[in-house]
């Protein structure tokens, strides 16, 4: 049994993050890129139901160049083989362009058993992009786990919500997109990070998974038509208590429509 993961690199989040002047996309130049940490929750995941039911674990990742190094760091941390999605063409996609492309690489994948990603990514946070591959695929999709059990050919997850905790079943194949509380992700190990370098990785691009792509229309569906900075934070409103600080702040809340 073969189990997906689906993985993306984002801007470090404790990073400064600056926006392209020409289409308001992410400056890759200036930023710090990392492994999203959700998913690298759902890489753990897969590498925990491959050491318990034997079973080999792909990556797979859309991006640019630099997105190999989030492919290799899960191979470190101990999958068999990546998918790397590049083309230029892909710049700036959209979800719904994100979610063909990421299925259409899952189906090169054979004896295909489990797919497993994070149920948002830190950069986009649309949470929608793996129901949209397990629609593609036409899977059973378990979204938003919290815990997951893989057992006589079926999955089993749970998932808490505001509304109260829910068991989710279905047979194999199946996607599962996992929350920040599903475990906590190994750190590479040495050994790891040296196989890793010479673990097989597959790099594609649209003409390989769609023949016909120029004319299928993979223009994105989206675009951002404008960005401003975020205005410098102004000084507040400073009450100095003499007795009337109660209905100060009660006459600032009133006229701040806050009350």
């Amino acid at each position: 049994m073969n189990i997906v993961v689906l993985v993306k690199q984002v801007p470090d989040t404790s990073a400064e993050r600056t926006l392209s002047g020409a289409d308001h996309t992410l400056d890759r130049e200036s930023v710090d890129l990392v492994l999203d940490e959700i998913d690298e929750r759902a890489a753990e995941e897969a590498l925990t139901l491959k050491e318990a039911v034997g079973a080999e674990v792909t990556v797979v990742s859309m991006g640019p160049d630099a997105a190999l190094d989030a492919i290799r760091k899960v191979l470190a941390m101990g999958a068999d083989r990546g998918i790397h999605i590049c083309d230029d063409r892909l710049r700036g996609a959209d979800v719904v362009t994100t979610a063909r492309v990421l299925a259409a690489a899952v189906r090169t994948v054979g004896d295909l058993g489990l797919v497993l990603a994070g149920n948002a990514t830190t950069d986009g946070q649309a949470s929608a992009v793996p129901a949209m591959v397990a629609d593609l695929l036409g899977l059973p999709q378990l979204t938003h786990a919290r815990e997951l059990n893989v057992e006589a050919g079926r999955v089993r997850a749970e998932r808490e919500t505001e509304h109260g905790e829910t068991t989710l079943d279905a047979p194999l194949p199946a996607l599962v997109s996992v929350t920040e509380k599903i475990n906590e992700p190994r750190y590479p190990s040495f050994k790891g990070i040296m196989a890793a370098k010479k673990k097989p990785v597959r790099t594609v691009g649209l003409d390989d998974l769609f023949p016909d792509a120029d004319g299928i229309g993979f223009s994105t569906r989206t675009r951002v038509v404008e960005a401003v900075p975020r205005p410098v934070r102004a000084a507040g409103t400073r009450v100095t208590d003499d007795g009337s600080a109660g209905r100060q702040l009660v006459a600032f809340l009133i006229a701040q429509k806050l009350v």
